[in-house]
């Protein structure tokens, strides 16, 4: 093999590394972000619920209330 086919088949294997650890890092940085989507809505979700609770028990208790109060 040519000394030129073999610098070129050493950089075509550098730039395909590249490639893959670039792709590899796009896709946990993917995960990551998809995996904090969940965690917020659930999170969001949560705090509906406990905002619900409140105020049905402010209800309960005979205590007026408006979502202000709850912030």
């Amino acid at each position: 093999i040519s000394p030129q086919a073999e610098n070129l088949l050493c950089r075509l294997q550098e730039n395909f590394q590249a490639l893959t650890e670039n792709l590899t890092l796009r896709n946990i940085l993917f995960g990551t972000w998809v995996i904090f989507n969940i965690l917020l809505e659930e999170m969001g979700e949560r705090i509906n619920d406990l905002e619900k609770r409140v105020a049905d028990l402010m209800t309960e208790a005979g205590v007026e209330n408006s979502n202000e109060d709850l912030r």
